[in-house]
C-alpha cells in the first residue's frame, strides 16, 4: 500500500542518490542517470502538493531544481530568486548576441 509517508519516503530516498550521483567525483553512466532523472520526475508528477513537499523541495535543491523544470511551461522559474533568473536571462541573451555577430 502507498501513504503519503511511503511516497515521502520514496522521493527523498531517490533526491539523495541524485545528489551522491550529482557530487560523485566518479563518472556516472549517462543512461544510468537518466533512468534516475526519469523515475525521479515520476515520482514528482504523481507527489501530493502539500508542506511535506515543500519541505522537501525547500531542503534539496536537486529536487527543486528538477521541479522547477517540470513546471517551467506553465510558471517559469518559479523557485528560483528573481536576481539569479533576471542574471541567467541576460547571461543567455548575450551568448546569443555574440553567437549571432561571430
Amino acid at each position: 500500500m502507498t501513504t503519503p509517508l511511503t511516497t515521502h519516503r520514496n522521493l527523498l530516498a531517490l533526491a539523495q542518490m541524485l545528489r551522491k550521483v550529482e557530487r560523485s567525483r566518479v563518472a556516472v553512466d549517462a543512461d544510468q542517470y537518466r533512468a534516475l532523472v526519469a523515475q525521479i520526475r515520476q515520482e514528482l508528477l504523481q507527489h501530493p502538493q502539500d508542506a511535506a513537499f515543500e519541505a522537501l523541495l525547500a531542503g534539496v535543491p536537486e529536487l527543486a531544481e528538477l521541479w522547477e523544470n517540470l513546471q517551467y511551461e506553465r510558471a517559469g522559474l518559479c523557485r528560483s530568486p528573481l536576481e539569479a533568473a533576471i542574471g541567467a536571462e541576460q547571461a543567455a541573451r548575450a551568448a546569443i548576441a555574440r553567437a549571432a555577430a561571430g
